[in-house]
């Protein structure tokens, strides 16, 4: 009885390229659906409209800016006014169109009593959208201190 070795085969090397075959049939999945979506995304009723004057198009709601200074002084789009001439502004932009948003930019240091004075100019003008304007603070601006609450 003989003995001997038995020759070992080498086992392959391993693999050192990316098999991108995987990728390539995903790639061309997503190719095939974006083709067959991308007109039903975009595709929209396409008609004839007929064409006549009275239809035009609606203008955006606009806005008119309303300041108050911090000695209590009313601007109307940055041009001074009296209460009673702000209230004739307002109600003259009320007309124009019933939609416009007031912007109120107020100072800190008005007292609230007047900011409510012109907010019930514009709301009895009948502008009952009024946005409140203010700044972000700066990077660089310490927090304020918060008042301690006492018992």
């Amino acid at each position: 009885m003989a003995f001997g070795r038995l020759e070992r085969t080498k086992g392959s090397e391993p693999m050192s390229d990316i098999n991108v075959t995987p990728l390539v049939d995903v790639m061309l999945v997503l190719l095939v659906i974006f083709i067959i979506t991308a007109p039903l995304l975009a595709s929209a009723i396409r008609l004839d409209l007929p064409k006549t004057d009275a239809a035009q198009p609606g203008d955006p709601p606009k806005f008119v800016t309303v300041v108050v200074d911090k000695a209590g002084q009313a601007f109307f789009n940055d041009k001074p006014v009296a209460q009673p001439e702000l209230a004739a502004e307002l109600l003259a932009a009320a007309k124009a169109n019933p939609e416009t948003e007031v912007q109120l930019r107020a100072d800190q240091g008005v007292p609230y009593g007047r900011v409510v004075e012109v907010m019930g100019a514009a709301q009895k003008a009948g502008l009952n959208r009024i946005g409140f304007v203010a700044e972000a603070p700066s990077a660089d601006a310490a927090p304020a201190p918060t008042p301690a609450a006492s018992n």
